[in-house]
């Protein structure tokens, strides 16, 4: 533990008074020093973590063994208080700093992905699970792995800075960030709704995400950064008839064939150029046997969006494609649109508040500023409760550049643990300016 500093002056006030001394604000230099520091004495434990939660993945609503893993973990460091069981699984860890100030929540997800892992690292993950009643391989293929592990570094460091941090930190574990499974609730919204961010409630919030470009660079963007996000089913409904007499039935099979041709005139010829918009049919789901024409297929796929009006227009017209198209057939087709997420916004007050501490850890020429990305983020439930910035930590192997690694979400997907202590300096040197500025 850091030896704390208290001034002659404060002892005495204290004596006067009668109450305990408090400790007096260092400057900021001294601050970043000891951050430094203390993320490079505990650098080797956070890759430790990383590995092991990399080796043992979950999925969504069922990280059981991540979140006592955690809850240990910030139970060992004497936080003021630790919850779990919050929206399932998650875990919220309560640091109250030595001098009064704002709060800010830092947070990471936990879940991965039903991806089967097809790297050579000596700790890639050979776990399966069940997902949605299908048997598959489970990775850490989107780096939410790192994204615990880094803020289990950070929740180390400023606890061990608690008498010198002016405010209170909040730690969110969340679940289930990539969707919970069918019929079940979870993720940043339903925390938020089960009171995760009520006693005490951040007045800012500050999250990173692992992106596949060079170590060392940190992106960042004012503003909207992140697009929504929403999932559709279209089932088709024809005749079954024999595969060698078509026309003795509707064939939904091509029918929905049409369809997924039909929705990408959507961005391409009825959404203005400059209002981006992703349609991706994902699963197509029809037939059991080679020479029977079903009776039904479905089609699943997501929507991405930038504009709300756009979002409700797009909408609007998968639904009214699907049904002419498959009218035209003289088939029916139903569809049924689920919304997940909202456009993820970085307050711009926040971000240009927030940049002098990032330029601090990786310096001007590790700052790049992104375009907004059309992947999607439920930490825009928790931007959507106080100002909100987000940013994105490079991850690239060695002399990898822009384009050339595998993308989050594939099987290959590979992080350089170079890159896990510059995202616990910065989500560390971000909390605590923060909080030393006094909020804003």
């Amino acid at each position: 533990m850091m030896a704390i500093r208290v001034s002659f002056v404060a002892l005495s006030l204290a004596v006067l008074v009668g109450r305990p001394a408090t400790v007096r604000a260092q400057d900021a230099s001294d601050l970043h020093a000891e951050i430094d520091s203390l993320a490079e004495s505990i650098s080797g434990d956070v890759i430790a973590w990383r590995r092991d939660l990399h080796q043992n993945p979950e999925l969504g609503n069922r990280e059981f063994r991540t979140a006592g893993v955690v809850a240990d973990h910030l139970r060992s460091l004497g936080l003021d208080e630790v919850r779990t069981g919050v929206a399932h699984t998650g875990v919220v860890g309560i640091l109250r700093g030595g001098r009064r100030g704002p709060v800010v929540g830092l947070r990471a997800d936990m879940d991965a992905l039903p991806v089967r892992e097809l790297t050579d690292l000596p700790f890639a993950s050979t776990v399966t699970a069940e997902y949605n009643g299908e048997e598959v391989g489970v990775m850490h293929a989107c780096g939410h792995d790192v994204h615990t592990a880094v803020l289990m570094g950070v929740a180390t460091i400023l606890a061990d800075m608690r008498n010198e941090i002016p405010g209170t930190v909040v730690f969110l574990f969340q679940p289930a960030e990539e969707g919970a499974p069918h019929g079940e609730e979870g993720g940043a919204e339903l925390m938020i709704a089960e009171g995760a961010v009520e006693s005490p409630r951040p007045d800012a919030y500050f999250g990173l995400h692992t992106a596949p470009f060079p170590t060392g660079l940190l992106g960042w963007r004012s503003g909207d950064v992140m697009a929504s996000a929403d999932e559709f089913t279209i089932t088709v409904i024809g005749r079954q008839t024999h595969g060698a007499t078509p026309e003795a039935g509707i064939d939904p099979i091509v029918v929905a064939a049409q369809i997924v041709l039909a929705l990408q005139t959507i961005p391409s010829r009825q959404v203005a150029a400059l209002d981006p918009v992703v349609i991706s049919v994902g699963k197509i789901e029809g037939g059991v046997r080679f020479n029977i024409i079903p009776d039904t297929v479905r089609l699943s796929g997501t929507i991405r969006t930038l504009d709300p009006a756009v979002q409700e227009a797009v909408h609007a017209k998968i639904s009214l494609t699907a049904e002419k198209v498959a009218e035209s057939a003289g088939a029916r087709a139903t569809v049924e649109i689920r919304r997940y997420y909202p456009v993820t916004r970085n307050d711009p007050d926040l971000v240009a508040a927030s940049l002098p501490s990032l330029r601090r850890v990786v310096g001007e020429g590790g700052l790049i500023e992104i375009p907004p990305l059309m992947v999607a983020e439920d930490f825009s439930f928790f931007a959507r409760q106080a100002p909100g910035f987000y940013f994105q930590l490079g991850v690239n192997a060695p002399g990898v550049g822009y384009g050339e690694a595998a993308s989050n979400h594939s099987p290959q997907f590979f992080v350089n643990e170079d890159a896990i202590g510059i995202g616990v300096r910065a989500i560390a040197t971000l909390a605590v300016d923060y909080l030393e500025r006094g909020g804003g």
